[in-house]
């Protein structure tokens, strides 16, 4: 199919809008780069833009030798992969039967769960709830309240419903019960919307900090996100720059960003392997019912 002139214009706009518009969204990641290779100097003089000026990798050498980074970092690690995992198979769990017209109180439950999106119970009574099940200062703190997301729930939903009911049928012919159908067929078939909601389970994982500074006091327990925010908004770190002034600028500066951007490196690892999948998923899971 040949386009007309006017067409080809129209492209060539459009794609000129998309590149300027992912040249600002790249634009501030590189200058953080940039700044946690670039000496105190370069920086406070604003010498620095998108490239290092002063090429330095003390930042990075001083915030891998951290005790406080590396333990933060594992945490938000194990607290990422272990709640995504957990958040994955509950959904899963919950979305199936939701998807069979032939249970009866299935719409009830749907609009319970809807009511969840529209209501919260607020902050305090939260607090208490997690209180009263013991789960203060407790890595389970992270994970079970959050467990099911009301939307990835009604992705999945929406997801099941299209999986044709022949092959559940031959399955249960074959013997195979309720549990083998999901994880034997219809959760292999459904790898785009479970790709899509780990991908949103991941990403909230990773970036939350409210909840461990509401129920966490064991600094042990902090994750990634509240060192990131004690280093830069209230300027606290433990780490040992006695050496010399210039290290002293250092933490002053080119820490936070070499902080700041070794903290975004698993996700921007992560992206590129589930993209696909994701926004398959996503367009499927917004556009069926």
């Amino acid at each position: 199919m040949k386009l007309t002139s006017s067409e080809k214009w129209m492209a060539g706009v459009i794609y000129v809008m998309l590149g300027i518009f992912a040249a600002l969204a790249l634009a501030p990641f590189l200058h953080v780069f940039a700044q946690s290779l670039s000496s105190h100097r370069a920086i406070m003089s604003g010498e620095v833009g998108l490239y290092p000026v002063d090429l330095s990798f003390k930042a990075y050498h001083e915030v891998f030798k951290d005790d406080a980074f590396i333990r933060a970092f594992v945490v938000s690690v194990e607290r990422t992969a272990s709640g995504t995992l957990l958040n994955v198979l509950l959904t899963c769990l919950l979305a199936y039967p939701l998807s069979k017209a032939y249970i009866n109180g299935r719409r009830i439950v749907m609009m319970g769960i809807v009511f969840t999106m529209l209501f919260s119970g607020g902050m305090i009574p939260t607090y208490l709830v997690v209180k009263s099940y013991g789960l203060l200062d407790s890595f389970w703190v992270y994970l079970l309240p959050g467990a099911i997301s009301a939307f990835n729930l009604i992705i999945m939903r929406s997801f099941f419903q299209n999986v044709p009911q022949e092959l559940e049928e031959s399955a249960r012919i074959d013997g195979c019960s309720n549990l083998g159908i999901l994880f034997k067929i219809v959760m292999p078939l459904s790898m785009p919307a479970i790709a899509t909601i780990s991908l949103f389970h991941a990403v909230a994982h990773w970036n939350a900090f409210f909840d461990a500074v509401l129920y966490i006091s064991n600094t042990k327990l902090f994750p990634l996100q509240v060192y990131l925010r004690d280093l830069i908004q209230l300027n606290q770190s433990n780490i040992n720059v006695k050496d010399s002034l210039e290290q002293q600028l250092i933490a002053n500066e080119s820490l936070k960003a070499a902080a700041l951007f070794a903290s975004t490196l698993p996700i921007l690892i992560v992206y590129p392997f589930l993209q696909k999948h994701f926004v398959k998923g996503a367009m499927i899971g917004s556009v069926k019912g």
